[in-house]
């Protein structure tokens, strides 16, 4: 009679993602993730006190010129071109007007649940990003990614 309590080899449930080896990035100040096609710069409260405090405007003030309301969350507003309204360009540059206190969602990208689904999707987001694409970029671990692709502001 087999004896049915045979230890096996027991695949694992939780197979790692397919970007486990870690991801290459870098920004070469193209302004593709701050400009173009309209979207959304979702805010936090601590977003929104950091960036009020750095540009010394009070709270309210800051929020009346900068910051509108959209699908029941906080974003920061557009120009008529959908440019974020801190992106500055010069000499074939683009820079953020507030990187040191940026908000989440700036801090995260690329690492964002929708770029990471699937390798098509990372592909699709580096099409605009040549960043993403840069094989002499810094890569970055498993552990950063998977940081950043959870953190509660990420957008999805």
């Amino acid at each position: 009679m087999a004896d049915t309590h045979l230890p096996i080899h027991q695949e694992s449930q939780e197979a790692e993602p397919w970007y486990a080896m870690g991801l290459r990035f870098k920004c070469t100040q193209c302004g593709n993730c701050c400009g173009g096609g309209p979207g959304y710069v979702w805010l936090t409260i601590e977003d929104m006190t950091r960036i009020a405090e750095f540009l010394n405007l009070a709270f309210d003030d800051f929020t009346r010129k900068f910051v509108r309301k959209a699908k029941g969350a906080y974003s920061l507003v557009e120009r008529a071109n959908y440019d974020c309204i801190f992106l500055k360009r010069a000499d074939g540059k683009a820079m953020c007007g507030i990187y040191p206190v940026r908000p989440m969602q700036c801090r995260t990208w690329p690492f964002w649940g929708m770029n990471l689904a699937t390798p098509d999707a990372w592909t699709h987001a580096a099409s605009r990003c040549p960043g993403m694409c840069d094989g002499d970029a810094p890569k970055y671990p498993l552990e950063h990614i998977e940081k950043c692709r959870t953190h509660p502001e990420s957008p999805e």
